[in-house]
């Protein structure tokens, strides 16, 4: 770690010293694949009474997705849908999506964000909820590939049997995927 700044407030600051900032961030970018590539590492020790650990759940929902030509953007969301497990399971979709925000298209991160929404048509009825929540966001231009996601590669992703992908398959497209924010916020 360089220190490239003396100011002690931001209300301090020179645009120099942002520039050096700036610089130094764009330098160490790759970190950020490396940090999402550790957190989905931990999810392997993330059980929690399913049939698979929950990066191997991760692992079959991104190979589904790849398998079905879904784009690179979606088949790293799909790999990083419960990356948020890693630090909460119940606020797990907000916080892959807003791990995903500044990498991928709009749609991509509210599929993400919803997606427990969505997968609840297969089980909520088990907990007296309304499996029907999806139906809030009928209308939304990402509704159908939200259903996809559920439907096809999220909810049927728990099988110890399925041909599974490993995490360094997805390596290059997850290095690819966060090698630059589409925007900052």
């Amino acid at each position: 770690m360089t220190t490239i700044s003396s100011f002690r407030r931001m209300d301090e600051s020179t645009a120099e010293q942002w520039a050096a900032i700036g610089a130094e961030t764009a330098h160490n970018q790759p970190r950020v694949a490396d940090t999402v590539l550790a957190m989905l590492g931990g999810l392997a020790a993330i059980t929690d009474g399913f049939a698979v650990d929950q990066l191997t759940h991760c692992l079959q929902s991104a190979t589904r997705a790849e398998a079905d030509g879904a784009d690179p953007e979606m088949v790293v969301a799909s790999l990083c849908h419960d990356i948020g497990k890693f630090v909460s399971v119940p606020n797990h979709p907000r916080i892959a999506a807003e791990i995903l925000r500044p990498y991928v298209r709009d749609e991509v991160v509210q599929v993400i964000a919803t997606h427990q929404h969505f997968q609840g048509r297969h089980y909520y009825h088990h907990f007296g909820a309304d499996p029907n929540l999806r139906d809030r966001y009928r209308g939304q231009p990402w509704y159908a590939l939200a259903e996809q996601f559920a439907d096809d590669w999220d909810q049927t992703s728990f099988d110890p049997g399925y041909p599974t992908e490993a995490l360094e398959h997805f390596e290059p497209l997850v290095r690819q995927v966060f090698a630059r924010p589409r925007s900052a916020l």
